[in-house]
């Protein structure tokens, strides 16, 4: 009976997240779209609200190839463990209950998020192909790149807030958000989000003109999809991570839990429309620029806002009367 439980709970934790990462897709083509002065899906269904689940459908009944010269167990466990990975962050999220409520939940987070490198690196080196190859080399130092200036803005939230626990830093920002007193992290915490989904600038991993379609070339059918899903399940776990940190979360525990649900819900969708406004907006970044970003501007920032946080706690504690 408790396997049965087990397997509806996590179910009903799936379904919304596979559902909210097929009506962004659907979000996105419509929002370029209008941005570009033209329609997005209209015909699959009422304003093109089935195209998500007729585009999935097409993508899991196509024929899955493999290239006669690839890993043949890599290449199919490479996509798996990038969703599985993508779907498990999403239990440490502080929106009702987090199924996992850890007090190191914040550095577990950050540590299963750095493992999505091997699934990236894996497909890569799996297909055997040498745009394949590029692309997830170029995509690991990306990612590792700036998960530095993540962790480090992690840090100096952690020592404000004097906790690992993704709850306790919920209760610190609901009476002033960390967007606020610490603004200039914010912003690069936001950048950096971009960079680290491989979003547009900054996405140099599928940079059609030089290497197709990077670690997907040798990708179709149902493991391309699964990829698909899980990039865009991180978007929307990236965004929801950045309100949680930055822009006041909500706890189940409140007396006003569903009005600051809905506000959640505000806040993500807004920040996911940043991302589809800054595809539309700004060009690709060349890979010099891109690494030049993160090594020569926001890793020094950030260092130095980790030494003032630091200095200013030091000075707080020194200052504080002795009893």
């Amino acid at each position: 009976m408790a396997y049965i439980f087990a397997f509806f709970e996590l179910i009903t934790f799936l379904v919304p997240v596979l559902l909210a990462v097929a009506f962004l897709t659907l979000v996105e083509r419509k929002v370029l779209g209008y941005m570009q002065f033209r329609k997005g899906p209209k015909v699959v269904g009422p304003y093109g609200l089935l195209q998500p689940f007729a585009d999935g459908l097409k993508l899991f009944i196509k024929e899955t190839l493999k290239p006669s010269s690839a890993s043949p167990y890599l290449f199919f466990a490479s996509p798996v463990l990038f969703l599985t990975l993508a779907l498990l962050l999403w239990n440490f999220m502080p929106v009702t209950s987090p199924a996992l409520d850890l007090q190191l939940s914040l550095l577990l987070v950050l540590g299963l998020s750095s493992l999505s490198v091997y699934a990236i690196l894996g497909s890569g080196w799996a297909s055997n192909s040498k745009y394949s190859l590029i692309g997830a080399i170029r995509a690991v130092a990306q990612t590792i790149s700036y998960e530095i200036s993540l962790a480090l803005i992690f840090v100096s939230i952690i020592l404000l807030v004097s906790s690992f626990n993704l709850i306790y830093i919920v209760t610190a920002g609901e009476f002033s958000w960390f967007s606020m007193s610490c603004l200039p992290l914010f912003y690069i915490w936001l950048v950096s989000t971009l960079a680290e989904t491989n979003r547009a600038p900054f996405d140099l991993t599928e940079g059609e003109s030089e290497i197709v379609s990077a670690i997907n070339v040798e990708y179709a059918g149902g493991p391309f999809a699964l990829f698909f899903i899980a990039e865009y399940a991180n978007i929307i776990l990236m965004n929801l991570f950045s309100v949680v940190l930055f822009l006041g979360g909500t706890l189940p525990i409140n007396n006003n839990y569903p009005l600051n649900l809905l506000l959640l819900g505000i806040k993500t969708t807004l920040l996911v429309f940043f991302f589809l406004w800054v595809r539309a907006a700004y060009p690709r970044f060349r890979y010099d620029q891109l690494m030049f970003l993160t090594w020569k501007s926001y890793l020094p920032f950030a260092i130095g806002a980790l030494c003032f946080v630091i200095t200013v706690i030091l000075l707080l504690n020194l200052s504080l009367p002795m009893f």
